[in-house]
């Protein structure tokens, strides 16, 4: 929070305005929503959330889809990791050594990447499809039938719509993969590379390890109240709602 107060435009103004330095609470200022701010305000000034030393405005959907992944399908060695959506998503560029991806749009039909996926599982090849629960339908309606049930479906769900499994890994348009569901059954978060704590908005999280466009403290889908537990298994983070 120091540097994004320090070299951030938008965190120095808002910061500033909610009566923060360095960036503790001035005495009689108390801030709103203990200094956290709606991810939509956030996104709609992208480009103040470059830091004052240059970067990148274009937000990775596809951010830490690798990390989660191992967490909700232990995906390792040649798997083929299908990712559901549109012309807006990227291919992400953290999935684990040996590990292919593709970018299918399930609205196209006979689309080559579709082609691809099929001659794939013809092969026998891992076959796994993230996406949400239409964007999944619709891709396994598109594959042959002796084919489909063969893809492991993995659903992609957003913090307001965080169900009990048995998979699904955790996702914002703006912020990419948060966390996934683990073999405990709980909603881990991905702690190296999210922090998230709770406030009178909401839930808010920050990007540890993404320098621009810079995301601290903010409240994704309008603000979901819940709390941070630690998981009486593995004793790491969980996101309950």
């Amino acid at each position: 929070m120091r540097s994004a107060f320090a070299t951030v435009p938008f965190y120095r103004e808002r910061w500033a305005l909610d009566g923060r330095t360095d960036p503790v609470l001035v005495p009689g200022r108390t801030g709103t929503d203990g200094g956290a701010v709606p991810l939509a305000e956030a996104v709609h000034k992208i480009v103040d959330l470059v830091p004052l030393a240059g970067g990148s405005q274009r937000i990775e959907s596809s951010r830490g889809l690798g990390p989660v992944l191992r967490k909700a399908r232990s995906v390792t060695g040649d798997a083929l990791v299908v990712v559901l959506g549109g012309d807006e998503v990227r291919a992400p560029v953290d999935l684990p050594r040996g590990v292919r991806c593709c970018v299918v749009d399930p609205d196209v039909p006979a689309s080559s990447a579709l082609a691809e996926v099929s001659a794939e599982l013809r092969r026998g090849r891992r076959v796994l499809a993230i996406g949400d629960d239409k964007q999944l339908t619709v891709f396994a309606a598109a594959l042959p039938e002796d084919r489909a049930y063969r893809v492991e479906s993995v659903p992609r769900r957003e913090l307001d719509t965080m169900d009990s499994g048995p998979y699904g890994v955790l996702h914002d348009p703006a912020l990419g993969y948060l966390g996934a569901i683990e073999d405990c059954g709980r909603w881990h978060l991905d702690w190296p590379r999210v922090y998230a704590r709770p406030t009178t908005g909401g839930l808010a999280f920050t990007l540890l390890r993404q320098d621009s466009p810079r995301f601290v403290d903010v409240l994704p889908a309008g603000g979901v109240r819940g709390e941070i537990a630690s998981c009486p298994r593995h004793g790491t983070p969980v996101v309950l709602t």
